[in-house]
């Protein structure tokens, strides 16, 4: 296990599950309510879990990877992007299922989960494997996936974090 490895395929499940929405048919209502339920729990699980384990690690042993300025800026902009989403979630869970305001809502939370992903995997998840031993990487795996079971399966309630406030907090 590596936690690199676990991110890339929670990212890669993050695009299938709205590819999913976008080829569902219209009018399952039903269906479509109970894709993005579950799709909601994996953005809000996986975001927490990253700022719980991931980011805070990334903190210690990081540099800057990609185009990121330093490790500092790469993780306070990745606490903002998770807010971004989770407003983006909040939106289409406020909106009727199947309604012209949901699938906007849907549309414009997939392109700043895009946005967020693209830019994790080119600065942050780079950054890491470049810094982080095997073993920590493995470590933080567990707990990773250990907290994202043990959530999903109590339900999540998504919480915004002010990231200057976060990078403080986690900052040695």
């Amino acid at each position: 296990m590596d936690i690199t490895e676990v991110i890339l395929h929670q990212h890669m499940e993050q695009r299938r599950m709205f590819a999913l929405l976008e080829e569902w048919p219209r009018d399952d209502t039903e269906g479509l309510a109970a894709l993005w339920k579950r799709l909601a729990v994996l953005l809000e699980t996986h975001a927490e879990g990253e700022e719980k384990f991931f980011y805070p690690q990334l903190l210690h042993v990081g540099t800057g990877g990609g185009d990121a300025d330093d490790v500092d800026e790469e993780t306070e902009d990745a606490v903002k992007d998770h807010n971004e989403i989770r407003d983006g979630v909040r939106k289409v869970s406020g909106s009727a299922v199947g309604s012209d305001e949901w699938w906007q809502a849907v549309t414009d939370c997939d392109a700043a989960n895009s946005d967020h992903m693209a830019e994790e995997e080119r600065q942050d998840l780079t950054d890491f494997r470049r810094h982080a031993s095997l073993e920590e990487r493995h470590e933080l795996a567990r707990k990773f996936l250990r907290y994202e079971a043990v959530n999903a399966a109590q339900g999540v309630t998504p919480v915004d974090k002010d990231p200057k406030e976060w990078l403080e907090q986690h900052q040695s």
